[in-house]
């Protein structure tokens, strides 16, 4: 399948996060993002150098900005489970905006056409690193990583676009 591109409709799909309640809930990604600006940014694993580093901590420090450029929403999706998402999540206490949501069987990231055969380190189909703006559910920005580079995929790319 072709990865998903500028203009493109998200399709929608079912992920899973712990909420503040320390519930373990299912939303559609459609629910979340229908009739709002969201960032769906994406890596390969959680807890993973690049990762943990550079990508979340970037989105991190930027979410404020983001925000105030009319961002609704900011998605840090994971093939990964939900327990480990909420682990992940719990490592960066100064976080207020990202939501971290599991995509535990890879089904959204395929969806997508986003899939990282990883196999041969031990991880499995993962996800490509990517950064997405969204607008009411069409892709306006599409910022789709090669291999395991990180150069177009972190927030001050997303800024640049707003």
């Amino acid at each position: 399948m072709a990865p998903v591109a500028v203009n493109d409709v998200i399709p929608d799909g079912t992920l899973a996060y712990f909420d503040e309640q320390e519930q373990l809930q299912q939303v559609s990604v459609h629910s979340i993002a229908a009739g709002k600006k969201v960032v769906i940014f994406a890596v390969p694993g959680a807890f993973t150098p690049t990762c943990s580093l550079k990508h979340v901590p970037g989105f991190i420090e930027q979410s404020e900005e983001l925000k105030s450029k009319g961002v609704d929403e900011i998605l840090c999706l994971s093939v990964n489970d939900p327990f480990v998402m909420k682990a992940w999540a719990n490592t960066y206490p100064n976080n207020k905006h990202i939501k971290f949501l599991a995509d535990g069987s890879g089904k959204y990231t395929q969806a997508l056409g986003l899939e990282l055969d990883l196999s041969e380190k031990g991880l499995g189909i993962r996800s490509r690193r990517y950064a997405l703006l969204v607008e009411d559910l069409k892709v306006k920005v599409a910022n789709i990583e090669s291999g395991g580079e990180f150069t177009i995929s972190g927030a001050d790319e997303i800024l640049k676009a707003l």
